[in-house]
C-alpha cells in the first residue's frame, strides 16, 4: 500500500524529472530502490499520463495545428485539388514526429529486458554520468538553424534512435533527443520543443502497452485516491519543467544539468558498492 506522501513523493520527482534533462526513469528507480517503496505499474503509468497532460497544456496551440494539419494532409492525399506547393510547417512537423518514433518499435520485443536494469543502482548511476557527458558536449555545440521548416527525414530519424536508446534507465528521454537534435543542427528552441512533442506518441503507446497488462491483473481500486495526487502533481511540476527547460536552453545553459547528472550518477554508484 502506498500512503499519499509517497504518491505525492514520486509525482513530484516525475513532473521534475520528466522534463528537466536529469531521466525520470532513473530517478524514480533510485527513490524506490533507496526507500522501498514499491509502487505498482498502474501507478507508473498514470504519472506518465499526468506529464503528458502538462505537454498538451503548455503546447497545446502547436498541437492543435498539427492535428488540423494532419487531417488537412489527408485531404490533400484524396483530392488532388486540396495539394499545396510547399507543405505547411505543422503538417512537415507532424510527418517528422511521426518519423522520429518509428524507431521505438525495435525496441518492443526488449522492453522487458531493459525495464529490469532499473533495478540497478550500478546501471543507473553509468547512465546518469552519460547523461551528463551528452549535455555538457551539446551546450557547447555551435547553434544550429533548421526547424520544422528544414530538418530532414534522417535528422528525425536518429533523434527517433536517440530516443529508442533512452529508454535504458538512467538516460535521460529528454536530454538525450535533445543533444542529438542540436548534434543535427536543430536551433534550441526547436530541439526542445520537438523532444517534448516526440514525447506523446511515445508515453501514449507505452501506457496503453502498460494499461493493457495492469487491467489483466487487476487494479486497487482503493488506492486510487493516492494516485490521483501524485498525478496532479506530477502535472503541474512537469508544467513549471518545460518552462524552466526552455528558459535554460535558449540562455545556453542547458548543460547546466551535467554536473547534477555526474553528482547523482557518482551516488549511485557508491550506493551500489557500499551496499
Amino acid at each position: 500500500m502506498m500512503t499519499f506522501f509517497q504518491a505525492i513523493l514520486l509525482g513530484l520527482v516525475q513532473g521534475v524529472a520528466e522534463f528537466l534533462p536529469i531521466s525520470s526513469s532513473g530517478h524514480l528507480a533510485l527513490i524506490e530502490n533507496l526507500f522501498g517503496i514499491q509502487a505498482p505499474e498502474f501507478y507508473d503509468v498514470m504519472l506518465h499520463f499526468g506529464t503528458l497532460v502538462a505537454v498538451f497544456v503548455y503546447y497545446w496551440h502547436y498541437i492543435v495545428d498539427m492535428v488540423l494539419e494532419f487531417f488537412r494532409g489527408c485531404r490533400a492525399i484524396v483530392v488532388p485539388a486540396y495539394r499545396e506547393e510547399k507543405t505547411p510547417p505543422a503538417r512537415r512537423m507532424v510527418m517528422l514526429v511521426i518519423l522520429g518514433t518509428l524507431p521505438l518499435v525495435l525496441i518492443l520485443p526488449v522492453k522487458d529486458r531493459i525495464e529490469a536494469f532499473g533495478g540497478s543502482n550500478l546501471f543507473i548511476g553509468i547512465m546518469l554520468l552519460l547523461t551528463g557527458a551528452l549535455l555538457f558536449l551539446s551546450d557547447r555545440l555551435s547553434r544550429g538553424r533548421k526547424t520544422e521548416r528544414s530538418a530532414t527525414v534522417v535528422d528525425a530519424l536518429l533523434v527517433g534512435c536517440a530516443q529508442a536508446v533512452a529508454t535504458m534507465p538512467g538516460l535521460s528521454r529528454s536530454g538525450t533527443t535533445i543533444a542529438a537534435g542540436m548534434l543535427r543542427g536543430y536551433k534550441r528552441e526547436f530541439a526542445v520543443r520537438f523532444s517534448f512533442l516526440l514525447s506523446i506518441p511515445a508515453v501514449l503507446g507505452a501506457n496503453l502497452l502498460s494499461l493493457i497488462d495492469v487491467i489483466q491483473e487487476g487494479i486497487e481500486v482503493s488506492q486510487l485516491p493516492v494516485y490521483l495526487a501524485g498525478v496532479v502533481v506530477a502535472g503541474v511540476a512537469g508544467y513549471f519543467s518545460i518552462r524552466l527547460l526552455e528558459s535554460l536552453t535558449k540562455k545556453g545553459r542547458f548543460g547546466s544539468f551535467a554536473y547534477y547528472c555526474w553528482m547523482i550518477g557518482i551516488v549511485a554508484i557508491l550506493c551500489a558498492i557500499v551496499f
